[in-house]
């Protein structure tokens, strides 16, 4: 028995019974009440679950010690069905309210807890689901009927088979019912379903990388319209508004009462900025920051600036007193910013930036020395002129080292000989 409940109760779901929300099923609710004493024992109604999505409540008539996990064999029309516990206690009777359950015919008995020829009839039953589905398709294909079937469910006895079909219009299967009788030898029952229940019984992996929402927890769908994105301030794009039913994501209800509130406190996104140098226009908003960003031109991102709600209200105040501010900003400061990537919210010469700084700095680093040449080479010019009138006195130092290996030495004392110009004011004297 306990690998029998392993195969029907498995974790491939990452909802192990172990959890804090001992989750071992699709679609289980969190029973916050089980530890409480006497939880069990207030109501004798429980909640079985079947394949997927489809859940029934029953009597616990012969008060069976039950717990969450436990496979039981309830009441059928023809005979038994097959199912796992779910839920047991006063949770129950919060459950039926959800579900319409209006009607004490609807909920019937729980039989016992099952045994090992119910699951050998079972499993049985189980195993010609697949090949009864891709059979039934090419029956309904053949009577050239608008419709899908997406999936088939034996009951736990083999006595009756559910097929599940989706269509956009209404389809007479009557000539269908009696095909598949007469095919398969079990009782037949239609149900049809919407694309997002398809989907929740399929399951699959959302684009946030978690297991679909109507594949784990979402019982009851609502309507989800565009209206909602719009709230958001997202951009209306098919492709990454429908889920993978092919629908609006029901995601995008999760939010948007936060959106619609915080949306209130933000000045109309037609109301135009006027200050000293140009007028602003609204470009986009962060609506849960409270942040807004403003341009100068309607259809373009030019010269944008992000200020605050409060700022924007207090410069439509001003506004309307006949005052324009010096600039968005509170310090009468301008804050320039480039151009900006729209899909990454952050400049595009981001890179080039550095790029640039480097070849400034190599550039000045150049200029610096070419200039400086030109000023030593005069700085040199006016130090050797008075030099000139010193160079007889330098020339005498060469005379101690005398080596006469080297012939080029002997050309310095000519040196003085050349600078008889100084001698020139004894010419004055000789005048005299």
């Amino acid at each position: 028995m306990e690998k029998e409940l392993e195969l029907i109760t498995g974790c491939d779901r990452g909802l192990c019974k172990k959890a804090i929300g001992r989750q071992d099923r699709q679609l289980n609710t969190y029973d916050w009440l089980a530890d409480v004493p006497g939880n069990a024992d207030s109501t004798d109604l429980v909640e079985v679950q079947f394949k997927h999505t489809r859940k029934g409540y029953y009597h616990n008539v012969n008060n069976l010690p039950l717990k969450k996990g436990d496979i039981v064999a309830v009441e059928a029309s023809p005979g038994h069905d097959i199912g796992v516990v779910t839920l047991t206690g006063r949770l129950v009777n919060l459950q039926l309210k959800k579900a319409n359950l209006k009607s004490a015919d609807d909920i019937k008995r729980i039989y016992r807890i099952a045994r090992q020829i119910d699951m050998d009839k079972y499993h049985e039953a189980k195993a010609r689901e697949h090949a009864t589905m891709i059979e039934s398709r090419e029956i309904a294909k053949g009577l050239g009927l608008q419709m899908k079937i997406g999936d088939v469910e034996y009951q736990g006895d083999g006595n009756k088979a559910i097929f599940y079909y989706i269509a956009d219009e209404r389809v007479d299967f009557r000539q269908l019912i009696k095909d598949l009788a007469a095919a398969f030898h079990v009782r037949i029952e239609m149900k049809q379903i919407g694309a997002r229940q398809e989907a929740g019984r399929i399951g699959g992996t959302g684009p946030c990388g978690r297991e679909l929402c109507c594949a784990t927890w979402m019982k009851n769908f609502s309507s989800v319209s565009t209206s909602a994105a719009r709230f958001q301030d997202i951009s209306l794009n098919p492709q990454k508004l429908a889920g993978m039913c092919a629908k609006l994501k029901c995601c995008l209800n999760y939010e948007v009462d936060d959106y619609i509130e915080a949306g209130r406190k933000l000045p109309s996104k037609e109301v135009v900025l006027q200050t000293q140098d140009a007028d602003y226009y609204l470009f986009k908003s962060d609506i849960l920051a409270g942040m807004l960003t403003y341009s100068t031109d309607k259809n373009i991102a030019a010269n944008l600036e992000v200020i605050t709600a409060e700022r924007a209200k207090a410069i439509i105040e001003l506004n309307r007193n006949g005052e324009k501010p010096e600039s968005l900003q509170e310090d009468g400061q301008v804050e320039e910013q480039g151009p900006m990537d729209l899909a990454t919210q952050e400049s595009i010469n981001r890179f080039d930036k550095v790029k640039k700084k480097k070849k400034r700095k190599s550039k000045e680093s150049q200029q610096p020395q070419k200039a400086q040449k030109p000023q030593q080479s005069k700085e040199a010019q006016k130090a050797q002129q008075p030099q000139k009138t010193q160079q007889p006195q330098k020339a005498q130092k060469p005379q101690k080292p005398q080596q006469p290996q080297k012939p080029q030495k002997p050309q310095k004392p000519q040196q003085p000989q050349q600078s008889t110009k100084p001698q020139q004011p004894q010419q004055p004297h000789a005048n005299t």
